[in-house]
């Protein structure tokens, strides 16, 4: 290789670092805004719907210098989410196996469109959601956008069954009021931008 190849090669690789190191200077983590944002497990039983709610989560969503989605993560604390009564949550808490299982975190594997803009987009999310110790694909669409202060909000909604996670659904007064499998997770997560 001549001197002149060489010098060559090394420009190339000294733009490749500098671009690479201003992709990474640009992109962003967007940390979630508890008190914007809410997360609603919604369930049927024999006798009534019930919803145990909590805003006490925590997550991140990545974006790069485009405003492109590349990464998101949520990590929700089992013991926070409340229906208003008590017995119902101890039975809730004895079906995730709170000891062992103390949270429900979900794992952006893929997004799709990527880019987040003013109004609504609709956006496809898919990734790992691990709840009560199963961990399970998941695919689901969402509503994304870009609000008037330059955060970014998520909101929707994933149906699931219980016993997918391997949970087995509570009962009550000796099994004459059972919860019903079907649950559906509501979201609406607001990130800092």
């Amino acid at each position: 290789m001549t001197t002149s190849q060489i010098s060559k090669s090394f420009t190339i690789l000294l733009a490749s670092i500098l671009f690479t190191i201003s992709g990474v200077a640009n992109a962003q983590n967007a940390s979630v805004i508890s008190q914007n944002s809410s997360f609603i497990v919604h369930g049927t039983s024999t006798i009534h719907e019930w919803d145990m709610k909590t805003t006490k989560f925590n997550g991140e969503l990545g974006l790069n210098a485009a405003k492109q989605i590349n990464a998101a993560s949520i990590k929700v604390e089992v013991k926070s989410l409340k229906s208003g009564k008590d017995g119902m949550d101890d039975k809730a808490y004895e079906a995730f196996d709170i000891k062992k299982n103390p949270y429900i975190t979900f794992q952006l594997t893929e997004v799709s469109p990527v880019k987040l803009s003013e109004g609504d987009t609709e956006v496809t999310l898919t990734g790992n959601l691990t709840t009560a110790g199963t961990t399970r694909k998941v695919s689901f669409k969402t509503i994304a956008k870009i609000t008037k202060s330059g955060d970014y909000q998520l909101k929707g909604s994933l149906p699931l069954k219980m016993t997918d996670f391997k949970m087995k659904p509570p009962t009550a007064m000796f099994g004459t009021i059972k919860s019903g499998d079907a649950v559906t997770i509501k979201f609406d997560v607001t990130f800092k931008g």
